[in-house]
């Protein structure tokens, strides 16, 4: 089994069941994503690029998309905190995820490297 499948496997309800619905939904937005663990996170990269991670809070352990670019995104919902390159979107993992923010972003960020705004090696 992957590791990156023992990450799903090792979480307690209801986040495995929301981080598991999430790595569907950023997986299938572009055939050249790819998924690794970094850091011992679920991290996506896009052409061998970083863009986003899956990680929980450590107090609240609500789920959160962290965007490695987050700075280049202007969303309401995106959280920058201390960070000054990276802002993260929480998932309350008991309500249905919000599908069309969710895609909106996972867009958005996408078209940063599709675009050249942010440089694949």
């Amino acid at each position: 089994m992957a590791t990156t499948d023992n990450f799903y496997l090792n979480q307690q309800e209801p986040n495995k069941s929301c981080l598991l619905a999430l790595r569907k939904i950023i997986l299938e937005q572009d055939k050249a994503i790819t998924e690794t663990l970094k850091y011992g996170m679920p991290c996506f990269c896009y052409r061998k690029k970083m863009f986003c991670y899956l990680w929980k809070d450590k107090k609240t352990e609500e789920p959160y998309i962290l965007f490695v670019e987050g700075k280049h995104l202007d969303h309401t919902e995106l959280e920058q905190g201390k960070r000054s390159r990276m802002k993260i979107y929480r998932i309350d993992p008991y309500k249905d995820l919000p599908l069309n923010t969710i895609e909106g972003l996972l867009s958005d960020v996408l078209n940063l490297y599709r675009n050249g705004i942010i440089e694949i090696k």
